[in-house]
């Protein structure tokens, strides 16, 4: 097993060092080519808020420059300048020697920051109970073998103090070919709930179950304070204050598609409550737990889960479980039926270079539809010529989202042209376009 793993870490290293010699801010980011300095980090502003939401989850007050945070395959620092602000120390791991001499140039300036080459796998250089906040992005995604992934999995349980926190994404969406240092190996939701739940760590979020970017936050259970006299009384039991929307707020939740998921608001939830113990059920049906929160300023904490398959509309009781047993009285969700599916297009960009926007130079154009529920009925032209090629990917189930990859009509002039997607005999979608040379 040593040997196989130094032999993909070798892979890794040779393919991410010329990369980052190549074009290091292209691969990063995934957007544009040759990016500047303030484009390149401004890729970094959705992932960072996602980053940023979860500090919330470590303790209130606590002193923060004493806190240490680590990121895993760090690349040339994107997120480790603007995430050093909230730690006293801050550490990037990465397999790349080139992508870490760039993160130490570009991080010049911030002495917290310390970045180091590893073997692709461990983080040996690190003692037990080391880090307060571990996160990795678009790292996971690209390693081409399941027990590389699965030991850095193991090496940020042991690396996490207690109370730390995890946040990480990973690639949920199977795709066909070998794996390889850009197309890597998959995890299902199921692998992550297996893994958190056999190394003692709370699954708190688990969301974007069959898309690429799977995020997943794990905490490691705080060491219990030592009694110096006897409790006095019991806890308040739990109760469920309020059912909303999880994605609107508002007290009415569709019973399919991308909102149909609701929101419980309780009181005195158990602190070992994660998404392993606990049950959702609406209509006596379970549901898809998918996220546990913090407590807010009212002491009420969010459990949110996807409505189960089928559910009527109208109130429908809701029952919240832990490890089989109900936790608290059941409360009232209103349901209400779902709109038709109205397809359209969310983006079109360059095939590539993504951050060029309903443009292309490469002769190649990537289309995001959503609400299509026959994807083998969608055609596409552009100026009533039919695409030289088309692929088509479902990307989330829930929209559903699909990505559309096309390949122009051979002789296509530079200049405005309008870009058809068919979907069936009866409907298309269209957009403007620009062919750059």
């Amino acid at each position: 097993m040593a040997d196989f793993e130094n032999s993909v870490s070798e892979r890794m290293r040779a393919d991410w060092n010329q990369r980052a010699r190549e074009d290091a801010h292209y691969y990063v980011a995934f957007g544009g080519r040759d990016q500047d300095e303030s484009e390149f980090l401004a890729t970094a502003a959705d992932v960072l808020r996602s980053l940023e939401a979860q500090l919330k989850r470590l303790p209130a007050g606590a002193n923060r420059r004493a806190w240490r945070a680590l990121e895993i395959g760090c690349g040339p620092g994107r997120l480790v300048k603007p995430m050093s602000r909230h730690f006293g120390e801050i550490h990037g791991v990465d397999v790349s020697d080139e992508m870490i001499l760039l993160a130490r140039e570009r991080l010049v300036d911030i002495p917290h920051a310390h970045f180091h080459a590893t073997n692709g796998a461990s983080l040996g250089q690190f003692a037990d109970d080391s880090f307060e906040f571990v996160y990795s992005y678009a790292v996971f995604q690209h390693i081409p073998s399941r027990d590389v992934v699965l030991e850095y999995m193991r090496e940020i349980a042991r690396v996490l103090k207690p109370g730390g926190v995890f946040h990480g994404q990973f690639n949920g969406l199977a795709h066909q070919g070998d794996t390889n240092t850009w197309s890597g190996v998959v995890f299902s939701a199921d692998d992550i709930r297996v893994f958190t739940r056999h190394n003692g760590l709370q699954l708190l979020n688990l969301d974007g179950e069959h898309t690429q970017y799977m995020w997943t936050t794990w905490a490691r259970a705080a060491r219990q304070p030592t009694l110096t006299a006897p409790a006095t009384g019991e806890s308040p039991p739990p109760a469920i204050r309020r059912i909303t929307n999880a994605y609107t707020g508002e007290p009415l939740i569709p019973q399919r598609g991308r909102h149909a998921a609701l929101s419980l608001w309780i009181n005195h939830l158990p602190a070992d409550c994660d998404l392993n113990n606990l049950e959702v059920l609406a209509d006596g049906e379970p549901g898809v737990p998918i996220y546990v929160g913090p407590a807010d300023s009212e002491g009420l904490q969010q459990v949110n889960a996807w409505l189960p398959e089928g559910v009527r509309t109208g109130l429908v009781p809701v029952e919240l479980r832990r490890d089989g047993y109900r936790l608290c009285p059941t409360a009232l969700a209103r349901i209400i039926p779902s709109g038709p599916l109205v397809p359209r297009i969310v983006s079109v960009t360059d095939g590539i270079n993504l951050v060029e926007k309903n443009a292309t130079r490469t002769g190649l154009l990537k289309a995001q539809i959503e609400e299509v529920s026959s994807p083998e009925l969608v055609s596409a032209t552009v100026d009533e010529q039919p695409v030289a090629h088309l692929d088509i990917l479902r990307t989330d189930p829930r929209p559903p989202r699909h990505e559309l990859n096309l390949e122009l009509p051979p002789g296509l002039s530079s200049g405005d042209h309008t870009l058809r997607i068919q979907v069936g005999p009866r409907r298309h979608l269209s957009a403007n376009i620009v062919v750059r040379s």
